[in-house]
């Protein structure tokens, strides 16, 4: 029988963090705010921000960051690429953020804006690899430093144990923590954890969870970040496609089985891949334990300096 209440082996409480990306219009605007204030009571550890292709929303994702330090009361962590910007671009962000407060970066390769296929090719004066990315961060402003990891395998890496080499020059770096590509099979993940831990890997692996929406958008998702798909998980949802009322119920069903496992297996840390839907991921926390706590203002607290648009 499942615990009432999510405990690791250690018997603390996990701890969960969610992951929103910028809005493109007032609609979506709209969409991502009622999101993070439906999610704010379970007081995440932190949530991030993300980056399009090639950087190509890093001015609305600064724009987020910055309403989430001034209008929240959650910790934001920004998402940096080594794409589509020189290092004293990126230097100088890394300085903007931490003047508006920001004290947690996402330090990620990123994608080409061609897409995850393409080959990566640094900026002229830009970073060769993440490593360089998470060194200035910790450098420039001591960031606490999140850093991406794949437990099935970059789809452009040769092998996992070429990944675990990839992610322990992070490590050694500075990254204070790994959050995965999301996945399905939990023996992945696991089996990722060992290899790792093999290779003197010990800072925090947090699994990235995907609720399914909607499986066939989810399916290309997975498909184009080499994330495999059980044929159980496509079961699950075969005949539902207009059927979303059932649809939501077997997909809180399937994500909660997945979370409580990885509890069950001593996970102490969760990462929820929300797409700016709060529902969802709202009621697998609540399976699992989590409870929203009273609202609290911030009292005295002063307001951050502004990002610098500049900067970017």
């Amino acid at each position: 029988m499942a615990r009432p209440v999510p405990l690791s082996r250690s018997g603390a409480s996990v701890g969960v963090s969610f992951e929103f990306f910028p809005p493109k219009t007032p609609e979506m605007e709209a969409s991502l705010w009622e999101a993070a204030k439906r999610l704010e009571p379970l007081d995440p550890a932190f949530v991030s921000v993300t980056y399009g292709a090639g950087g190509s929303t890093r001015e609305r994702t600064h724009a987020t960051v910055a309403r989430i330090v001034l209008e929240s009361t959650m910790k934001p962590a920004a998402h940096l690429t080594c794409v589509g910007a020189s290092k004293d671009e990126i230097r100088g962000t890394l300085r903007a953020y931490h003047a508006a407060g920001v004290r947690h970066i996402v330090a990620l390769r990123g994608d080409p804006p061609t897409g995850l296929d393409a080959p990566y090719e640094a900026q002229p004066g830009g970073y060769q690899a993440t490593a360089e990315l998470v060194a200035d961060a910790k450098r420039i402003g001591n960031f606490e430093v999140s850093v991406g990891t794949y437990p099935e395998k970059h789809p452009q890496s040769p092998t996992l144990l070429h990944d675990v080499e990839v992610l322990k020059r992070k490590v050694d770096a500075g990254a204070d923590r790994a959050i995965t590509q999301f996945f399905f099979d939990n023996s992945a993940f696991f089996r990722f954890q060992d290899v790792a831990a093999a290779a003197g890997i010990m800072i925090p692996i947090v699994p990235g969870i995907f609720p399914v929406q909607n499986f066939k958008q989810t399916a290309n998702f997975a498909r184009r970040a080499g994330t495999s798909v059980p044929r159980w998980l496509a079961e699950r949802f075969d005949g539902l496609e207009d059927d979303s009322a059932t649809r939501r119920l077997v997909a809180a069903a399937v994500c909660a089985e997945q979370v409580i496992d990885l509890i069950d297996h001593g996970v102490e840390e969760l990462h929820f891949y929300t797409m700016n839907r709060a529902d969802l991921v709202f009621a697998i926390c609540h399976l699992i334990g989590l409870r929203a706590k009273p609202a609290a203002g911030r009292p005295g607290q002063q307001e951050p300096a502004p990002l610098r648009r500049a900067a970017w």
